[in-house]
């Protein structure tokens, strides 16, 4: 159940910071509060003192000039290992049957990737799926949170408190994350249409 919880508040702190985000801020510091002591718990913590001291304006810049397009802080976890490329299309689609497996319906317009996204799978119930496509793209989730820490964002700590729930990362998850953040994703634009970007989350 913690898992759900953390991946809950993530998928929400991920969102593009908006007025109910402000308002839902106790009943995020409140469902952080109930967490075992953790790096999860005080990563999503350490946000949350950022997002209750920073106004709203500020916040919502700092978001897009973070996850904005062409920005490097992806937050769509299958971009890093295929740029927009066809074989990126092609693995959107396990993401599909995941959800579809849960039952669960993304609402938010963004792909399904988005690690927002899954972490709203998880806290709906859908655990298993959403904890098989976490460890899947695993390099990727690090690679991001890479690009946040070079960055100094404080999303870096949403990030990390999602990483705090999965396995410690094998050699190869390592090496695989080093080398998608030196190498950069493909470059072919095919194959995206039904993906394209929306509005921020």
């Amino acid at each position: 159940m913690s898992d759900r919880a953390i991946h809950m508040t993530a998928s929400v702190l991920l969102g593009h910071p908006d007025e109910p985000l402000v308002e839902a801020l106790p009943l995020l510091t409140m469902t952080v509060d109930r967490l075992p002591p953790g790096e999860a718990a005080a990563r999503l913590r350490a946000f949350l003192t950022h997002l209750a001291t920073t106004p709203l304006p500020r916040l919502a810049e700092h978001y897009v000039a973070t996850f904005g397009p062409e920005r490097r802080c992806c937050p769509c976890l299958t971009s890093y290992a295929y740029g927009d490329t066809r074989q990126r299309g092609m693995a959107l689609l396990r993401f599909e049957h995941a959800f579809r497996e849960a039952g669960f319906e993304p609402a938010g317009g963004e792909p399904p990737d988005h690690l927002a996204v899954i972490c709203e799978l998880s806290a709906r119930g859908g655990v298993a799926q959403a904890g098989r496509l976490l460890r899947e793209h695993r390099a990727a989730v690090e690679t991001l949170h890479r690009a946040l820490r070079e960055e100094r964002s404080p999303y870096a700590d949403v990030v990390a408190a999602v990483l705090a729930t999965l396995p410690p990362p094998s050699a190869r998850e390592r090496a695989a994350a080093l080398r998608q953040a030196q190498e950069g994703p493909p470059e072919e634009q095919a194959g995206l249409e039904p993906y394209a970007a929306g509005e921020p989350r």
